[in-house]
């Protein structure tokens, strides 16, 4: 195919507005504050669904990330909007950390300390004070910061357990969600942790902060890619024995490019080198998830060799940028022409042209998958957000050179 990254550009960018104009018109609680926990693909609100720590911690992030790309007044006003809303509802004032979700009307509904979450926190909060300065802001995520360390950070074996009770006891259930393997480390959250930490080092060089990322890009190396397939391992006990035969295509890919971007944050050139080869082998196994019709399938169960008929939406987002990556390392032009490929797959079948923002995912018949919504407690404008604006940078960046 022949490289037009203009198009391209021009393309995300204007996904990039119409998609936080989705969430300006229609995620705004008017009534009890901060953002309808539920939104259903015909855009209609169900007022008293709970809200997710997640959730409004990825719109912290996105809008604060959108506004420090393109400093508009209503992306602002957007991100102090959630920034409130998590400090006066989701900081545990008491125990420290934030609350898993909360009512409707911002009453505490369940206090576990879920790790997962908590470092979405920092993210937010990260990205939020490089817009506003505000030292009350970066101690809030230094705060968090600090509480995973103390409470969380297996000072054995390293790394971090998965979830706490509301005063950090462990607990018996680790899991995100039921899907999930109920083991007490997780490659989901050791990913966000390290994505996490770096956004916070942009704006504190912390020597024991650079030494964590340091030490999670180690155990990523050491214990979480599989250096036999070049996929991830996904779930492990406390000694970081591998306790699952699933492969996430999605993951593949989101994880080679943000473990490459986490050690250019902290500029650690050996780390640099290594994250870039992992980056390539990753991406490649990454590649076998792909369908003819360009999509990323979203799982595959090497046990029982079982592919999972679905392709979900942030799996492609996380390609459109894991495939550029890969073009930016190596120039190899079949890179770049997966990444476009993975943004014609939304356009053609992920995106809502016609009530906006984008379908949780579709079935293998390219069908709409049932029982999903456009906002929800796990859906929110996170990965494809961080795509268009990862997009919009890196072609920037290829086009300047």
């Amino acid at each position: 195919m022949k490289i037009n990254f203009l198009e391209y550009k021009e393309e995300v960018e204007n996904e990039l507005s119409d998609i936080l104009s989705y969430w300006r018109k229609y995620a705004i609680d008017k009534e009890h504050a901060g953002f309808y926990g539920r939104i259903n693909n015909v855009n209609i609100a169900y007022p008293e669904s709970e809200k997710g720590l997640v959730l409004n911690s990825r719109i912290l992030w996105a809008f604060s990330a959108a506004c420090n790309h393109s400093p508009k007044k209503e992306y602002l006003q957007i991100a102090d909007r959630a920034y409130e809303y998590i400090i006066n509802h989701f900081i545990d004032k008491d125990f420290g950390g934030a609350y898993w979700s909360v009512d409707y009307k911002g009453k505490m509904l369940n206090g576990r300390k879920q790790i997962y979450g908590i470092a979405f926190c920092i993210y937010g909060l990260s990205e939020y004070y490089k817009i506003k300065q505000d030292s009350k802001i970066l101690d809030q995520a230094k705060d968090l910061f600090k509480a995973i360390e103390k409470h969380s950070y297996d000072k054995t074996d390293k790394g971090y357990y998965e979830a706490f009770d509301r005063d950090w006891a462990l607990l018996e259930d680790f899991r995100l969600s039921t899907k999930d393997a109920n083991e007490k480390k997780t490659m989901n959250t050791h990913l966000h942790i390290i994505e996490a930490y770096a956004n916070l080092y942009e704006v504190w060089e912390n020597d024991f902060l650079k030494n964590q990322i340091e030490e999670l890009l180690e155990l990523f190396s050491k214990y979480i890619i599989n250096h036999k397939t070049n996929n991830l391992n996904l779930f492990f006990d406390e000694e970081w024995n591998s306790k699952s035969k699933i492969i996430s295509y999605g993951h593949d890919i989101e994880a080679a490019w943000l473990l490459q971007q986490c050690a250019e944050k902290i500029n650690e050139q050996r780390w640099i080198d290594e994250m870039k080869k992992a980056a390539i082998k990753i991406t490649d196994a990454a590649s076998k998830g792909l369908d003819e019709d360009g999509g990323l399938w979203y799982e595959y169960d090497s046990s029982a060799n079982h592919l999972i008929l679905e392709k979900h939406s942030w799996p492609q987002a996380e390609a459109m940028i894991g495939f550029i990556n890969a073009y930016q390392i190596t120039g190899d032009e079949k890179y770049f022409a997966q990444s476009y490929n993975s943004w014609q797959f939304v356009k053609r079948y992920i995106k809502d042209n016609l009530n906006g923002e984008w379908f949780w995912g579709i079935n293998a018949d390219h069908s709409i998958m049932q029982g999903h919504d456009k906002v929800g407690f796990w859906k929110c404008p996170y990965h494809n957000t961080r795509a268009c604006l990862e997009i919009i940078k890196r072609i920037s960046s290829v086009t300047s050179n």
